[in-house]
């Protein structure tokens, strides 16, 4: 069983991610997050394999939580999750820790693709972001 914090600021996404990913039996989302702060928490609490990481909240951000989750649980695999497929957003959660990226606009198997390889210890850029850094 694969441990999942989701953490964005936006209910409707948040919930949505819950709902899609809840229906994977290999995925037990054992906290939702509705800030960065909360994050910190939550992976404090339950050291979960996975974070789900939205980058921009109030009042502590993804790349803000994603420094301090590094450094309190070294087990668990942050993935950034935004609406910014730039790579100035991709670099900045991978220099801070995060293992992938996927933006909001990714499908539920590829959040699962993004999910399965961090869990395996490989990076994940979604397709958004590949198709971004082929046009820089």
């Amino acid at each position: 069983m694969i441990k999942v914090v989701i953490a964005d600021d936006h209910d409707r996404v948040r919930q949505a991610w819950v709902f899609i990913l809840s229906r994977n039996p290999e995925i037990n989302i054992v906290a939702e997050c509705r800030s960065g702060a909360e994050a910190v928490l939550a992976a404090k609490k339950y050291c979960p394999d996975i974070v789900l990481m939205d980058i921009n909240m109030e009042p502590m951000n993804g790349i803000e939580a994603a420094i301090v989750i590094s450094h309190q649980c070294n087990k668990t695999k942050i993935i950034g999750m935004s609406l910014h497929a730039e790579w100035a957003y991709v670099n900045k959660m991978l220099e801070v820790g995060a293992i992938g990226y996927v933006t909001k606009n990714s499908s539920s198997e590829e959040m699962m693709k993004a999910i399965h390889y961090a869990v395996a210890g490989k990076s994940y850029l979604c397709n958004e972001v590949r198709r971004t850094a082929r046009t820089v």
